[in-house]
């Protein structure tokens, strides 16, 4: 049984036919699980409401108890049935496993061990990281990416795993800081924070670096390449020394960012995306390459005498 079967954006894992939706964290690099959507399989509820008061009622008794299971567990925003996003308890799969002893039911351990499949195939990612270069080859060739588009987000990647391992020997926690240390570089040499980012292009939970163009995903890299590189001559460890060797290396990237566009008379950063286009309701798509017929003119009534 496969631990992932991912819809088109890797947002859906599947559990024996049931969706359990599911969103990754850039800062933490972990996949968070909806737990109700766990619960409604361990409870085979058929309706999600029933599920989710079958939820809150053991996460209050959790609670009481004072187990760790609902401290440890997240509120973020998921995508439900009705299309919209609302914020929806989310665990990690070690924390799903503690939920899930909690709940008596004959699922409970064909879902251990889907969840421990999924940590386990993320360890062999770990060990051996082709198998997730491949894995993510294979998805973006499905979405349509070009491979000269694919080798720079592969290139990109590696200077990027350079720099965390950097971070995470030099007494930067991985997370949080992760993430500060990220922002303040994307925000000197693209001039717009991450977020900003994101919301220029339409995203919500997708991965900024999917929907990168070629050039902004060079000058990331460029960034993230100056910055690691800055940090080892200068041997920087702490926030304090990385926040402004950060800056300096996100400044780099900006300063020939700026020297380009200024030579293409094109900006670098921009709002285009991979995103499928929006479908507009009661309308039909148009053609581009063949223009939508006009209707013929009526003629004018001929008056009478």
């Amino acid at each position: 049984m496969s631990a992932e079967n991912s819809n088109s954006d890797d947002r859906i894992a599947i559990f024996e036919g049931h969706a359990i939706r599911r969103v990754y964290d850039e800062a933490e690099e972990i996949w968070f699980f909806s737990v109700i959507d766990v619960v409604q399989v361990l409870t085979q509820q058929p309706d999600y409401q029933t599920a989710r008061k079958y939820w809150n009622k053991l996460k209050e008794r959790l609670s009481k108890e004072g187990s760790e299971s609902v401290t440890t567990c997240h509120r973020l925003k998921l995508t439900a049935a009705d299309g919209k996003q609302y914020l929806t308890d989310v665990a990690n799969a070690e924390t799903l496993l503690r939920i899930v002893q909690s709940v008596p039911s004959h699922k409970a351990e064909p879902i251990k061990l889907w969840l421990a499949k999924v940590g386990y195939e993320r360890m062999q990612e770990m060990a051996d990281p082709a198998r997730s270069l491949d894995r993510a080859r294979e998805t973006w060739q499905k979405h349509g990416r070009s491979e000269k588009w694919i080798q720079q987000r592969m290139m990109g990647q590696e200077t990027r795993n350079k720099l965390t391992d950097y971070w995470a020997t030099h007494e930067i926690k991985k997370g949080e800081e992760f993430a500060i240390l990220t922002n303040i570089i994307h925000r000197e040499w693209a001039e717009v924070s991450v977020q900003a980012h994101k919301g220029m292009k339409g995203l919500k939970t997708q991965n900024l670096r999917d929907h990168m163009s070629e050039a902004e995903l060079i000058f990331t890299a460029l960034a993230e390449l100056s910055t690691r590189q800055i940090a080892e001559s200068v041997e920087a460890k702490g926030m304090v020394e990385n926040k402004s060797v950060a800056k300096t290396g996100g400044g780099i990237a900006r300063k020939a960012r700026l020297d380009l566009e200024a030579r293409t008379g094109q900006k670098v950063v921009s709002s285009e995306s991979y995103l499928p286009p929006m479908k507009t309701k009661g309308t039909l798509p148009v053609n581009p390459a063949k223009p939508a017929a006009k209707k013929p003119a009526k003629k004018p009534r001929s008056k009478k005498t």
